[in-house]
């Protein structure tokens, strides 16, 4: 027959589940929230107020339950769509930076739970919200031109929207910014357009240059026929028709003749007179 276990040997028995059961307890009793973390204690579902923070933390065994929420920054891209004041359809995604407010954590676990109720739930319709009112105070056309107005706004809105949640907006970024096909064929005409427009004022401008380089020109035409004429009445003027035909003739800027003629000497002497005599044949 085997032999049944002492009363001291119950005691031993039962005194190591003891200690077993209370390392155990012991374990359980504490919870330690690390940096960039604050903690949520449940005790039998209810949720407790007062968050907990980076650092150890005693919470009841067995009854008791923590849920650790990231406060560090967190980053969603949203989209959205809205009308602008002109009535044409505009959308945009934008990214939010942002993080949870590390004392409200407790009211987030209440009304909204996790981190992904939280952004489907509220920064996702808010950034919506707050996207409606800053592009219906503008014309889509003031809202490309003047982008960094519409971020401004809408900026106001989500953090005066999501401040209430315990969520701090860090930063947002406008990812995309798109309108209507057919407002882009519009702006695709006016550009179109616009262009024409200055390639018409740049050949009206090139004419007008030019027009003005042929009155230059023939002014300095006319001065310089003006200044020869003065020459050629003034004395001497006959010397220098001749010099000039001369001159042509050795630079072979005109033919020689085969007849030179030339005038008579002294103050009646007259320019160089040049003829062919197959000419005068003729």
């Amino acid at each position: 027959m085997s032999k049944q276990p002492s009363f001291d040997g119950w005691q031993s028995i039962v005194g190591g589940l003891i200690a077993a059961l209370l390392v155990l307890l012991s374990f359980n009793s504490f919870v330690v929230i690390n940096p960039g973390q604050a903690g949520v204690l449940s005790v039998l579902g209810k949720a407790q107020d007062g968050a907990l923070l980076e650092g150890i933390h005693f919470k009841p065994p067995l009854v008791s339950s923590v849920d650790i929420y990231d406060v560090t920054v967190q980053k969603f891209e949203v989209p959205a769509q809205s009308s602008t004041k002109d009535l044409q359809d505009l959308s945009a995604s934008f990214a939010i930076n942002f993080r949870l407010d590390p004392t409200e954590v407790v009211t987030i676990r209440r009304t909204q739970g996790t981190l992904q109720n939280i952004v489907a739930k509220i920064i996702a319709p808010q950034t919506q919200e707050s996207f409606k009112i800053a592009a219906a105070r503008r014309t889509v056309e003031e809202a490309i031109t003047k982008r960094s107005e519409l971020k401004e706004d809408f900026d106001n809105a989500l953090n005066s929207r999501l401040e209430k949640y315990g969520i701090i907006v860090l930063d947002t970024s406008v990812v995309d910014l798109a309108f209507s096909p057919e407002f882009a064929k519009a702006v695709e005409e006016k550009q179109i357009a616009e262009q024409r427009a200055q390639r018409a004022v740049y050949v009206a401008q090139e004419a007008e240059q030019q027009a003005q380089a042929d009155i230059n020109r023939a002014k300095g035409k006319a001065e310089a026929q003006r200044l020869l004429a003065e020459t050629l009445k003034a004395q001497g003027g006959e010397l220098v028709l001749q010099k000039e035909a001369i001159e042509a003739w050795r630079e072979g800027g005109a033919p020689m003749p085969k007849v030179l003629v030339m005038g008579g000497e002294g103050k009646g002497a007259g320019v160089p007179f040049m003829f062919n005599l197959t000419d005068l044949a003729n």
